[in-house]
């Protein structure tokens, strides 16, 4: 019995509004805001807002009306690793997230830490303590938000420390170090302070011991 061929039909397409958002979605629209922001296009309660859409955000069709009156950035969509000059590929996997609102939120002692973190802190602070973390690869990205709030950053001196960021009405600082080997894990500062404050600087005393041993161990090499 001959068979009837049928045409291959082409598989249908998820619309936005059913497709899941990912960390990488979130941080995209998060970045927009956060330059709409220091563009003026938006105020500080519009911004707040938003950013806790965002990350409350499930699918991406939630994500796009958040900055649907909004430009892109230079024209295009961020480029991974963009605001830092010379760090190694950006990392993947789970985002870390540490919220305050009108309260405090921490991270210290002997930790795992992942490559990407978001501290978000609104009338409330952050405290993140790096200076007895296992670091399991060698980038770790932090995207810092403080609107009247602070977002305190603490790491080992014999690490990389880079940043990118800005201050409205308020202060972003990150105190750039510079490992002398080049193994020593990296960790990025991202973001923007509006009367507050966002703070990165080494632990005076504090470092890592075995640093290529522990590294290379926990990149399985």
């Amino acid at each position: 019995m001959d068979l009837e061929k049928h045409p291959q039909q082409p598989t249908a397409r998820a619309e936005p509004d059913v497709i899941r958002a990912s960390d990488a979605d979130r941080d995209r629209i998060a970045d927009i805001l956060r330059e709409a922001m220091a563009e003026g296009r938006l105020t500080a309660d519009e911004h707040a807002e938003r950013v806790d859409s965002v990350y409350r955000a499930k699918t991406v069709g939630e994500l796009e009306p958040l900055v649907r009156d909004l430009p892109t950035p230079g024209g295009a969509t961020m480029a991974a690793g963009a605001p830092y000059g010379r760090t190694p590929e950006m990392p993947t996997g789970p985002v870390d997230n540490l919220v305050a609102v009108f309260s405090s939120s921490s991270r210290k002692g002997r930790w795992r830490v992942g490559g990407r973190m978001n501290a978000f802190a609104l009338f409330g602070s952050v405290e993140i303590d790096l200076t007895e973390a296992l670091f399991g690869q060698r980038l770790t990205v932090i995207n810092a938000t403080s609107v009247f709030g602070s977002v305190e950053i603490r790491v080992p001196e014999n690490i990389s420390l880079r940043g990118s960021g800005t201050g409205i009405f308020g202060n972003f600082e990150v105190a750039t170090l510079e490992s002398a080997d080049p193994e020593a894990p990296v960790v990025a500062v991202n973001g923007y302070s509006v009367f507050g404050s966002v703070e990165a600087k080494p632990k005076r005393g504090k470092f890592i011991a075995d640093l290529q041993d522990r590294l290379r161990k926990h990149l399985g090499h």
